[in-house]
């Protein structure tokens, strides 16, 4: 569905990717791993065309992504809930809901969906009135992941929605992605949280400074000694 061929980033004369090759099936989850600096969130912002390519292709099915505007990669199915959760603090849960679906032309589609959503996250339905800015870190994740899910994406792109929530709250957020994928949506999954990652993930890249450093099925990377030290604490 996504094939990365040879892809370099640079920002300024600083190359972050070094030609890294990716795919990604139909349905699948892939997680994206490594420590920070790596590359993980450039490889997500080259996908939907927030930083430039300098090199090589990202094709989802015939569609060459690496030409087009981000808006118009959003229009081809592609949407990414971004590290740090970014709301619009000052607008409601609804009103953040009914940006992600800007792209939609058909308003029973977007209402379907939406509806959906709120089933997903009955939490973002009792406060759909209430300011982005007043919920907690795990509501604000779910409204993140809500609103890149209202364009109705066939690639849904998450980065770290883990990310400072309490354990039980990771547990929560997992599980929805797990539903999101079985409804039908592939999905890119970055995250520190490597061993619940390759838990929910069909297969997995380590990327080391820029590069890929291993590809392989999530059950062998979680059974890998060398991930296992750098990335899950340790052999249990």
């Amino acid at each position: 569905m996504l094939r990365i061929e040879r892809l370099r980033v640079r920002y300024g004369s600083v190359e972050a990717l070094h030609g890294i090759d990716l795919t990604v099936e139909e349905g699948e989850i892939v997680t994206i791993l490594g420590a920070n600096g790596a590359g993980k969130t450039t490889t997500l912002n080259a996908i939907c065309g927030l930083v430039p390519v300098a090199e090589g292709s990202i094709w989802l099915r015939d569609t060459p992504l690496h030409t087009l505007p981000a808006h118009a990669i959003v229009r081809q199915g592609v949407t990414q809930s971004p590290e740090g959760r970014r709301v619009f603090t000052t607008l409601t849960v609804e009103e953040n809901l009914s940006l992600g679906a800007f792209t939609a032309t058909d308003s029973k589609r977007v209402a379907a969906t939406q509806a959906w959503i709120y089933r997903l996250f009955p939490r973002l339905h009792e406060r759909r009135h209430q300011l982005a800015g007043t919920l907690s870190g795990g509501e604000q994740q779910m409204l993140a992941i809500g609103r890149a899910l209202m364009a109705a994406p066939k690639l849904l792109l998450l980065d770290e929605p883990s990310l400072g929530l309490a354990p039980i709250l990771v547990q929560s957020i997992f599980a929805t992605i797990r539903e999101i994928n079985q409804s039908g949506v592939t999905i890119i999954l970055v995250e520190q949280n490597a061993r619940a990652a390759l838990k929910l993930a069909h297969r997995g890249y380590v990327l080391e400074v820029g590069r890929v450093a291993l590809a392989d099925t999530a059950a062998n990377l979680l059974a890998n000694p060398e991930v296992q030290r750098a990335y899950l604490g340790g052999g249990h």
